[in-house]
């Protein structure tokens, strides 16, 4: 049993708290994002909506709702963030209460509700990258001294955004970065995290992917499965050529055997 003034060490001791990597769930109006604020798909959007909703039978369109916020966050004119009025539009087109679209908007931390800068961010902070190479810690510590910002902050010029996120899944390859949503930067150190940020400043394109000397994830023995080549991406299945085609297929099955 611990002695009384063990307990007041332990109280006493300054503990490190990790904040939300979402942010602040509630909405607040700004100047920028309030009721009044416009937002329309423009048509390559909604060309991308009708090929996304093709993917699900019309009564399930909802589980269409993360596309659609990719599709509007993505959107030219968006700056890579959400207005209230981009959600709600959202939710007009899939015929949901707007309380759905804002429960995954507020979830996921893919989703910026609030501006961000020309480069966002986002330092993964779970266990692998904490204890892996230098550490999500040492890595941050480049990005807020170089920047002069602190998580969930963005500079005075707006190109940088600094926000610590879950899990982004390339734990193989700790410590990492995400920006925008797309590239990933792996297996950083203090060094080649400032080269990446020196480059975006010069106005420049840093390699995607493994900042060493490291091909994806292959171990000291190079590439032992998966070596027939680069995965494809199938397209969504087109629910209405499917219904067509049956209904073609019974119909001449019906005919041959009248």
């Amino acid at each position: 049993m611990k002695s009384s003034t063990s307990l007041l060490r332990l109280c006493n001791r300054k503990i490190l708290s990790r904040g939300f990597s979402a942010g602040i769930v509630q909405h607040r109006h700004t100047e920028l994002n309030n009721l009044e604020t416009k937002f329309e798909f423009n048509a390559e959007s909604k060309k991308e909506i009708d090929r996304v909703l093709k993917k699900y039978p019309p009564q399930y369109k909802k589980s269409a709702t993360i596309p659609l916020l990719y599709i509007a966050q993505e959107q030219e004119g968006s700056e890579n963030w959400l207005t209230l009025a981009a959600m709600n539009k959202i939710a007009e087109l899939l015929e949901v209460p707007p309380m759905n679209v804002y429960e995954v908007a507020t979830f996921y931390t893919m989703f910026n509700r609030e501006p961000v800068g020309k480069y966002h961010i986002q330092l993964c902070g779970t266990t692998p990258c904490m204890v892996a190479g230098c550490g999500k810690d040492s890595i941050k510590k480049v990005i807020m001294d170089e920047l002069g910002i602190k998580d969930g902050e963005t500079t005075e010029d707006g190109m940088f955004t600094l926000t610590e996120v879950e899990c982004l899944g390339a734990c193989v390859n700790a410590p990492m970065i995400q920006v925008n949503n797309k590239e990933f930067y792996e297996h950083l150190t203090e060094e080649s995290t400032k080269k990446l940020l020196d480059t975006w400043k010069s106005g420049g394109t840093p390699k995607e992917g493994n900042q060493n000397h490291v091909k994806t994830c292959e171990g000291p023995m190079g590439k032992t499965s998966l070596k027939g080549g680069e995965p494809g991406f199938p397209e969504f299945l087109d629910l209405d050529k499917v219904i067509a085609e049956k209904k073609e297929a019974d119909a001449k099955k019906a005919s041959e055997s009248s």
